[in-house]
């Protein structure tokens, strides 16, 4: 499959993963990951409009060929996926549940989808942020002649309190003045380490201390090392990156793996050489976007002495470059469980409508047109909390409801004297009368009987909660239900 670039020089894939994560929410055979509902809109939405935000036309979602109906039917026919009609879908043939991120590249299709500098980041991103990202990626692009552009991730903050949210090991340094103008004013550094908690955790267990290497210190005095950010996997990449993991057959995962590497090969002598740098260059990166002057074939080499004396070469690492959000105002996080898919839902339904807006300019670009889509189908003697409530079309609220911190997706139905707080409920779904839920995620088609207490719980796609079930930070599965059963 062939892949045009846009104006922009940058092309997008969307990695739609099965989405494990999910399995008690989403049935494997039932609603992608990518389609579930983040505030009543399709999770794959986020990053599409991020990319039409920074002005990238041609965005490719890579998906598993059983995915690949019910996205297309999406685009074709979902309210909000309508607004991106040239999204392609990718369904690479030997694409399977285990295939690690940097093996998704190798793949022929997509190899031969990449034809220039591209992003690459997770349908499960929302993200806020626009501009300071493609200025931040602006500057990256501006190398001395001869030399490979170098790279952008996205890095973002975490919350204590959270559940679920998980965080990385961070080490960034400072770059001077004179080898990157401008990045004090987007706050950028240069990234020297990075990797997962389970392996941070796995080397401390190993070593019985944090061991940092003289090399990484002796070129770098000034060093900050986090383990309060999570890797956002957005990646501005240059076009060069294609042939580095083809090539490097060793190199799995994206985050541990190429961008661990990329990092320490900055500094780590002779690093850059055994990833094969030297033989990266392909004939496009002569054309790279807005800077254009990489015009000679071999990528630049920067003289050393060795024991003996006489001069030799070493290649050198093009920068990879971290954008830090530290207490950013702007929504940044990956929706990557049903805990986050709860706590972004209801963040993002406290954002002004667009219909009440005063100021156009600050409004958020998630910002829905109304907060009550159907208000005809909401009783008189019904309370919702419309500063922090989203209700989707066709959407029936019953007498004596009263609904808090919420969001309900289309088709559903709340029934007389149900009372919600702090919820996400799915598509087609019946909450019973007389309900009482605090802090639930409802999955698509779902049922819960009447008179029923949940506090904390999941509700698998399509599962049955009998009347009257008390239950607390549990979650409903069929595996649950036969257990129940045999009880």
């Amino acid at each position: 499959m062939s892949c045009s670039r846009d104006g922009t020089g940058l092309q997008a894939l969307i990695l739609c993963g099965p989405g494990t994560s999910f399995d008690t929410l989403l049935k494997p055979e039932g609603t992608p990951k990518c389609l579930a509902l983040v505030a009543n809109r399709p999770m794959v939405y986020y990053p599409m409009n991020l990319c039409r935000r920074l002005g990238i036309t041609d965005a490719t979602l890579v998906t598993f060929p059983s995915a690949v109906m019910p996205i297309k039917a999406a685009l074709q026919h979902d309210p909000f996926m309508g607004s991106f009609p040239s999204a392609k879908v990718l369904a690479p043939q030997d694409l399977e549940e285990t295939t690690s991120t940097a093996q998704i590249l190798r793949l022929p299709e997509v190899q031969d989808c990449i034809q220039g500098n591209f992003l690459l980041l997770p349908c499960d991103l929302v993200c806020e942020l626009d501009q300071r990202l493609l200025n931040s990626w602006d500057l990256s692009q501006f190398q001395s002649p001869g030399e490979l552009n170098g790279g952008l991730g996205l890095y973002y903050q975490t919350e204590a309190g959270i559940k679920d949210e998980v965080s990385d090991l961070v080490a960034v340094a400072p770059f001077e003045q004179s080898e990157m103008p401008g990045a004090a004013k987007y706050k950028l550094s240069r990234l020297v380490m990075s990797m997962g908690m389970d392996s941070t955790k796995a080397r401390l267990e190993q070593d019985k201390a944090f061991l940092v290497r003289y090399s990484l210190t002796k070129k770098h005095q000034r060093i900050k090392i986090m383990t309060d950010y999570r890797d956002a996997h957005l990646y501005f990449f240059p076009h060069w990156v294609k042939h580095l993991v083809r090539h490097q057959e060793k190199i799995a995962s994206i985050k541990e793996d190429l961008i661990g590497l990329w990092a320490k090969a900055q500094w780590q002598q002779d690093l850059a050489e055994k990833l094969g740098m030297d033989k990266c260059r392909s004939p496009q990166d002569s054309h790279q976007w807005i800077s254009g002057q990489s015009m000679s074939s071999t990528v630049y080499q920067k003289p050393r002495t060795n024991l003996l004396g006489s001069e030799s070469f070493q290649v050198e690492m093009p920068p990879f470059m971290a954008c830090l959000l530290e207490g950013s105002t702007e929504l940044v996080r990956r929706v990557d469980s049903p805990a986050l898919l709860l706590y972004s839902s209801l963040r993002l339904a406290k954002l002004e409508s667009i219909e009440t807006a005063k100021d156009a300019s600050t409004r958020s670009p998630f910002s829905h047109a109304h907060k009550i889509t159907s208000p005809g189908g909401i009783a008189q003697r019904s309370f919702i909390s419309r500063d922090d409530c989203l209700l989707a079309s066709n959407v029936v609220v019953e007498k004596g409801c009263s609904i808090k911190e919420t969001c309900v997706a289309p088709g559903s139905k709340i029934c007389s004297g149900a009372r919600l707080t702090r919820c996400v409920v799915l598509e087609n779904v019946i909450i019973g009368a007389r309900c009482v839920l605090v802090g639930c995620v409802i999955g698509n088609r779902s049922l819960v009987g009447s008179n029923s207490t949940l506090n904390g719980c999941e509700v698998q796609e399509g599962f049955t909660v009998p009347e009257r079930t008390e239950a607390k930070n549990e979650i409903f599965t069929p595996l649950l239900e036969d257990l129940l059963g045999n009880m």
